[in-house]
Order: structure tokens, then C-alpha cells, then sequence
């Protein structure tokens, strides 16, 4: 999986960058097998809700949708420390 994947453009970039977090962590937490955290409709939508980690250790929520064959990004920001906890208990793994 590579950038090729991923929808990119000035409207989710900003807003991301609004949640101090850039796409290319953004895109480590969905390659590096993130926890699901469910489906949520939105005006019809499905958005898939992920949690997962950086390289950097850094635990991101990460909210996308499919746009045709490639993943939009909804909006990503920090994980609450509750769902930190629950991201490291269900990947069995500690910061």
C-alpha cells in the first residue's frame, strides 16, 4: 500500500492539520493494523473508525470513508487516553 491509495486535497489536509496531525501520520496509523473502532453513518455515508498507532508511537484516532477506489480521510486527531489504553490492551502491547 502506498500515497497512491489515499484522497488527498486542500480541505482534509487543513483540516487534520487543525488536530496538529499530518497525512503522513495519518497514513502510518492505517498501515501499521489499526484497531477497529466501528462504522458510523453520516448523511448516508459510511465512515470507518480506526485507532491505531504512528512510527512514532503516537496513537491517532483516524476517521475515513471510500471515495471510489481510494480512502478519504475524514478527520484524524489524538487518541482520548481511554481509547489509548483500549488500543494497547486489544494490540497487547504497552507504550
Amino acid at each position: 500500500m502506498g500515497a497512491e491509495i489515499f484522497d488527498w486535497d486542500e480541505d482534509n489536509l487543513r483540516h487534520i492539520a487543525e488536530h496538529g496531525v499530518t497525512a503522513e501520520e495519518t497514513e502510518q496509523v492505517l498501515l501499521n493494523d489499526p484497531a477497529d473502532g466501528g462504522v458510523q453513518n453520516h448523511e448516508g455515508e459510511e465512515r470507518y473508525v480506526e485507532v491505531g498507532i504512528t512510527d512514532a508511537l503516537r496513537v491517532l484516532v483516524v476517521i475515513t470513508t471510500n471515495r471510489e477506489d481510494l480512502i478519504r480521510v475524514v478527520t484524524a486527531y489524538d487518541a482520548s487516553a481511554a481509547l489509548r489504553d483500549l488500543y494497547f490492551r486489544r494490540k497487547g502491547q504497552r507504550p
